[in-house]
């Protein structure tokens, strides 16, 4: 007997949390109970003023390029769009059912306010790509040099710190390449 499922269920309420939806066994969970990002906020502490409005927590901004990088999105504002739907995405943030997800042109400013001209990104997010090699949730043989897949040899522990820091000069010139072309597009001129 064919059965028809009613869609009045979409606009219920139910008591549930972030939390309650995320899988126990997801990857953003295994990454959030092996990987600190605590260490970011003395190191970018400098980079940000007493004065003004808030900006966008460090450790988020790092966070949302983590994701972009390990699940593969193809740009940032893509990694946003999908951010504001998957809530495994919004829970490795912090983030609950309603917050409100940066825009992506915020997350660019703030980027380029905190890493511009400095090596703060590639120090952090090599370090980052370090402990995710060690948790075992990036392997050597996957990390890739300026879109050239690159094969570790026999030394992995020296090989492997300086394909971290390698890819991470790679991503960071990625990602401020798609900033300058948003840039370009609202007609402000490129970092």
């Amino acid at each position: 007997m064919m059965s028809k499922h009613s869609i009045d269920s979409r606009n219920q309420f139910a008591m549930v949390t972030v939390d309650d939806l995320v899988p126990q066994d997801h990857l953003v969970r295994k990454i959030d109970q092996a990987i600190s990002f605590e260490f970011i906020y003395p190191i970018v502490e400098s980079t940000y003023s007493t004065l003004g409005r808030p900006s966008i927590d460090p450790v988020i901004l790092v966070k949302l390029v983590f994701i972009q990088y390990l699940f593969g999105i193809r740009s940032m504002r893509q990694t946003i769009k999908e951010i504001d739907t998957d809530l495994a995405y919004r829970w490795f943030l912090g983030f609950d059912f309603t917050e409100k997800i940066p825009h992506f042109s915020t997350f660019g400013k703030n980027y380029a306010r905190c890493f511009r001209e400095t090596t703060l990104f590639e120090e952090i997010f090599a370090y980052i790509l370090e402990q995710a090699v060690k948790a075992g949730f990036v392997t050597e043989e996957h990390l890739y040099m300026d879109s050239t897949h690159i094969k570790a040899n026999a030394n992995k522990h020296k090989f492997n710190k300086i394909l971290t820091h390698i890819e991470a000069k790679a991503y960071q010139k990625e990602l401020e390449k798609e900033i300058n072309e948003q840039r370009i597009k609202e007609r402000k001129s490129p970092f």
